[in-house]
């Protein structure tokens, strides 16, 4: 495309009419390739133009004219299209050399384009001096992630999820409500609840009031897209449907808001945005939107965003619409350049109209001033916009200061890597509001505040599941009916004669424990798991399949679920995963879903877990050392949910806290003859063998037993309690290196950066 453009100005053509001809060329391009022209017409015009190069203007001619409004090209019907973009039947002329780049080009597949790359693909179209950084001056899509996601998507994520909790609770009750009536209302509750999400999303209003060439914008509408979609998709699950997404009832162009001072880059923000919105409908089987395609974005508006003139030509500011959100990357100018780039009536201007609020500060900081001013007058709730790291010091900090001051930083970045007309700068961004949001995020870790010079301290939302730990942590198999049958009740199907097809009870009649027989006293239960099998091979095992029969199946068949009541004799999550992990192991690894205390403790390899614990698939002395470590302790902690006070406990999860958790080395290479490994392995089958000694000791009475639980062991901490866990957590520290006296906040920054390197 740049050498088409470069084609294109060697017979002087003006590089704005350049830019608007190949915006078209492009959208042409991609309109056929997705199906919007029909298939194929675009190229065949390119072809036959090769051959008669006089006659190919006069058919792009015809074709452009046929998109403005819609009608006929030939025998070929065609949508209408307008939005501005074909607001005019004008072409440039192209002889044959040009039509052999295009012939080139259009055998590209252009449905897979990223938008976001426009903006530099046409500047190298209207400055040729360019061309060498092409892709290196545009706002990365994943810069622009870094932002929008905290910005925009996070809260709507956050919401999402307890929408979604909600919504699964009711859809639970509809299902277990044997009155139709009751069924239907509640089913027109969990639609209303669903949708009034939906329809959320579909009028969020997010504004870039430097919106150059889209990409914000296009960004920002694609996540809302994607969350759109997976609403849709949930509500398919639980039984309801959303339309499909059609402007006002999904989100759409028309939720975006943009102001731009340079009149081709406002052009080319919409096309961006419209580019983005087809090819997500495209990729995600949502066909076409109604005509015309590209409706007008009056929304995008041509203008100065920081200052303006009333009649009497006094400066004021120009008023921004109003939006939810507002995003963006404002341009980067020096407050000592503002007057030889902008002229010094501008410059004096700027400065007069926000003297009482701003020194003279670089230009970025007057976009900052106008956001949080539109945020303390409330026409918009949340901004994240990017600045030069200069506005975290001297003059330029006044505007973070301002900013916290009326509200507050709840997310930032301190210093990144930014190329900006082929060179690295560092960068600040920054996320504010009217301080309400009570999350802060400094350099993607959770602090307790972000100060106005953008420094803080640590937390760990922001780790990632590791790969290395996948499939090895599960929530234990979930019985949904009583499965579960006392020790006289297993002891009699236990001593019971070999069925007649040879099948012995044991393989079916196992030890059960749950979280309470973990931290307190054993119930000393079994349970009856069939596992995986089909009702034929259920049933060879007489006894426990008649008890499960009579017990398990009237339970099951009222359930609404329909694998819970097809395969009534088997557990309702028999979770094969966990059983094909420990399968093989003599013991393995278990703890809490929820406890006061953490611990991890052993179980024989034929006891059955259910869904009140999370089972560690492995069965080695070091690997529970770790886990039993201060290191992970503190990790679980801060990774946990608390239930109500402190004293119920915190939530451990297979997921949020051991797949994120980083091992001293990943889990599977460990150094087997290491000497730290084999110090945390003593370590740790010495502290196994005190607690077991302890809550065994031989010569108590049974009523004293009873109190010998892990509960009331950690509860006391013994001295010879604590001097184990200490050498257990020595010698942990050790395998990572660490001394031994770190605070928590300072485990926790180390183990977060290990989890973010490990993770990338």
């Amino acid at each position: 495309f740049a050498r088409l453009a470069e084609h294109l100005r060697r017979w002087g053509e003006d590089p704005e009419r350049v830019a608007h001809f190949l915006i078209r060329i492009l959208f042409c391009l991609f309109a056929e390739d997705i199906q919007l022209l029909p298939k194929g017409l675009f190229t065949r015009m390119i072809e036959q133009g090769r051959r008669r190069p006089a006659d190919f203007g006069r058919l792009l001619s015809q074709l452009f004219d046929a998109m403005i409004a819609g009608g006929y090209f030939g025998v070929e019907e065609i949508r209408n299209f307008d939005g501005g973009l074909f607001d005019s039947a004008e072409v440039l002329d192209l002889d044959w050399d040009a039509l052999e780049i295009l012939y080139r080009v259009s055998r590209l597949d252009w449905s897979n384009i990223e938008p976001s790359i426009l903006g530099t693909l046409f500047t190298a179209a209207l400055d040729p001096d360019k061309r060498a950084q092409l892709g290196a001056q545009y706002t990365s899509k994943e810069d622009i992630l870094l932002i929008v996601e905290p910005v925009l998507m996070a809260p709507l994520r956050r919401e999402w999820a307890e929408v979604k909790e909600k919504a699964l609770a009711l859809a639970d009750r509809r299902n277990q409500a044997t009155d139709r009536g009751v069924r239907t209302r509640l089913t027109n509750e969990l639609r209303q609840f669903v949708m009034s999400f939906a329809q959320k999303l579909a009028t969020v209003r997010v504004l870039d009031p430097a919106c150059g060439s889209g990409n914000f914008l296009y960004v920002s509408l694609r996540l809302l897209l994607d969350l759109w979609k997976e609403v849709a998709l949930f509500a398919g699950e639980v039984g309801l449907s959303l339309p499909l997404p059609l402007p006002g009832e999904s989100p759409s162009p028309e939720q975006l808001y943009g102001i731009e001072i340079d009149p081709y880059a406002h052009e080319l923000a919409q096309a961006t945005v419209w580019i983005g919105y087809l090819q997500w409908l495209h990729e995600n089987g949502y066909g076409i939107p109604p005509e015309p395609i590209l409706r007008p974005l009056d929304n995008i508006k041509h203008m100065d965003a920081i200052l303006a003139y009333d009649a009497e030509g006094w400066p004021v500011e120009p008023e921004w619409p109003e939006a939810d959100v507002i995003v963006g990357n404002p341009p980067f100018l020096g407050a000592s350049r503002l007057r030889t780039e902008l002229g010094s009536d501008y410059a004096e201007s700027l400065f007069r109209l926000y003297r009482e609020r701003l020194p003279a500060s670089d230009l970025v900081c007057y976009w900052f001033e106008r956001a949080r001013a539109h945020i303390q007058q409330r026409h918009s709730r949340r901004a994240g916009l990017l600045a030069t790291q200069g506005i975290r010091s001297g003059l330029n900090r006044t505007v973070l200061n301002r900013i916290k001051q009326t509200g507050d930083i709840f997310w930032a970045i301190d210093d990144r890597n930014w190329v900006l007309d082929g060179a690295i700068v560092h960068v600040a961004m920054v996320g504010f509001d009217d301080g309400s949001e009570s999350a802060r995020l400094l350099n993607q870790r959770v602090v307790n505040r972000i100060n106005a010079d953008l420094s803080a301290t640590v937390d760990v939302t922001t780790a990632e599941k590791l790969q290395e730990n996948q499939r090895l942590s599960f929530k234990g198999a979930e019985p949904g009916g009583p499965f579960d049958i006392s020790y006289d009740t297993a002891l009699q199907m236990l001593s019971a004669p070999i069925n007649p097809t040879g099948k012995h009870n044991s393989d079916v009649v196992k030890p059960v424990i749950n979280a309470a027989d973990l931290m307190g006293v054993s119930r000393n239960m079994y349970t009856i798991d069939f596992g995986l099998m089909e009702l034929e091979d259920a049933a060879d095992y007489e006894m426990p399949f008649e008890h499960v029969r009579r017990h398990v199946y009237p339970v099951r068949v009222k359930n609404s679920e329909p694998v819970r009541s097809r395969f009534w004799w088997r557990y309702a999550r028999p979770r094969p995963d966990m059983r094909a992990a420990i399968a093989g192991l003599s013991r393995y690894i278990v703890t809490p879903g929820v406890s006061k205390h953490r611990v991890f403790v052993w179980t024989q390899g034929n006891t059955l877990c259910n869904n009140l614990t999370c089972v560690i698939a492995r069965e080695d002395d070091y690997f529970l050392g770790v886990l039993q470590s201060w290191a992970h302790e503190v990790w679980s902690r801060a990774q946990g949910s608390q239930l109500r006070e402190a004293e119920s406990g915190q939530r451990y999860t297979n997921t949020v806290t051991f797949e994120t958790f980083p091992f001293p080395w990943p889990p599977g290479k460990e150094p087997q003859d290491d000497p730290r490994v084999q110090a945390i392995s003593q370590a740790a089958k010495e502290l196994v063998e005190k607690r077991d000694a302890w809550l065994n000791s031989p010569g108590l009475s049974e009523a004293e037993l009873k109190k010998r639980t892990l509960t009331n062991l950690y509860n006391q901490r013994p001295t010879w309690l604590d001097l184990a866990h200490k050498k257990l957590d020595a010698a942990v520290f050790a395998a990572y290196g660490w001394p031994s006296d770190l605070s928590d906040e300072e485990i926790l920054e180390r183990l977060l950066a290990l989890n973010l390197e490990r993770a990338h």
